[in-house]
């Protein structure tokens, strides 16, 4: 059975003006080891999903579907029994612009003993603490210090030692790599490179696919709320099947190649009070009168698409 699996599920958030549909119906799977990236542009429901599936949304409600891990349904838990037994310790998140959110006021040391304390761990906090750190290439002498004398990828870092204290099987990073320069970058994607080869699994949210594609096996792309494509990262690259999957891949410059990128002509579509039919539908080249109604989902051969091209 799939470490993880995602079946139709749907969140949204309630505004003054109505609810806007952030998920909808979104639904795949993935195995122990394995590692996937979620693609999209902004404000496409990404971060939502890994929101959801970390039971951390602030202001937003699932409001259907259900999410199995470890072959739990985490969805009819509790607070507590999630808590407790999953978040952090067989799930953990890195949050977006997650290194501007440790504490200023406390050392990295004191922060990390607030996590293992607060999730049961009353001993040795010093060889979990240099453990973690030393994970993620960084000198155990960081616990005595304060953010503010770490650099911007030191920084980065110690988030991600912070995720992995309590040795999850998966880690959701959310834009891991995003306001850092060009170097540090590298050296993040390298950390999960190496984080992977000892057997943990990543889901990586961005909308870069460069990176997604140094990391993940299969990728999932996301357009107005919904997972418009899934597969494996050969088949999402070299046979791209939904209109939007193929125009962002167009949108990217390649090294070995004269073709310039091509930008994707239009706004993507406001998710508030979200109407049916396929989402990519004013700015696709195909689109035609029955894209006024919902997709089918239609198998590949490695996942599927939401497209009436393939019905």
């Amino acid at each position: 059975m799939p470490f993880l699996v995602v079946e139709n599920l749907s969140t949204s958030y309630s505004t003054e003006n109505g609810k806007v549909h952030a998920v909808q119906n979104v639904s795949f799977s993935m195995n122990a080891g394995e590692s996937i990236g979620i693609a999209g542009e902004s404000a496409c429901g990404k971060s939502t999903l890994g929101l959801s599936i970390m039971r951390t949304l602030q202001g937003g409600t699932v409001e259907s579907g259900r999410i199995l891990l470890d072959g739990e349904s985490i969805l009819d838990m509790t607070d507590e029994e999630f808590a407790r037994h999953f978040r952090w310790k067989k799930l953990s998140m890195v949050f977006q612009g997650a290194m501007n959110s440790l504490d200023p006021v406390y050392t990295i040391g004191q922060q990390f003993s607030d996590v293992l304390r607060e999730h049961g761990h009353l001993q040795n906090h010093l060889n979990v603490m240099t453990a973690a750190l030393r994970s993620v290439n960084l000198d155990p002498q960081v616990l005595k210090k304060y953010p503010h004398e770490l650099s911007g990828g030191m920084k980065q870092r110690v988030v991600i030692a912070m995720a992995l204290l309590l040795k999850p099987r998966l880690v959701i990073a959310d834009e891991p790599t995003t306001a850092l320069d060009v170097l540090v970058q590298s050296q993040i994607l390298n950390l999960f490179k190496m984080l992977k080869k000892e057997n943990t699994s990543f889901m990586l949210i961005s909308h870069d696919l460069a990176t997604i594609s140094e990391i993940c096996e299969k990728i999932g792309i996301m357009y107005g709320g919904r997972m418009v494509e899934f597969g494996s990262s050969e088949e999402i690259f070299e046979k791209p099947k939904h209109p939007y999957t193929q125009a962002l891949i167009k949108s990217f410059p390649k090294l070995h190649s004269d073709q310039r990128p091509k930008y994707i002509p239009g706004s993507p579509p406001s998710l508030l009070n979200a109407e049916p039919g396929c989402r990519f539908i004013q700015r696709c080249p195909h689109a035609m009168e029955k894209c006024k109604k919902d997709p089918k989902t239609t198998k590949t051969d490695s996942g599927y698409v939401q497209c009436f091209l393939y019905e």
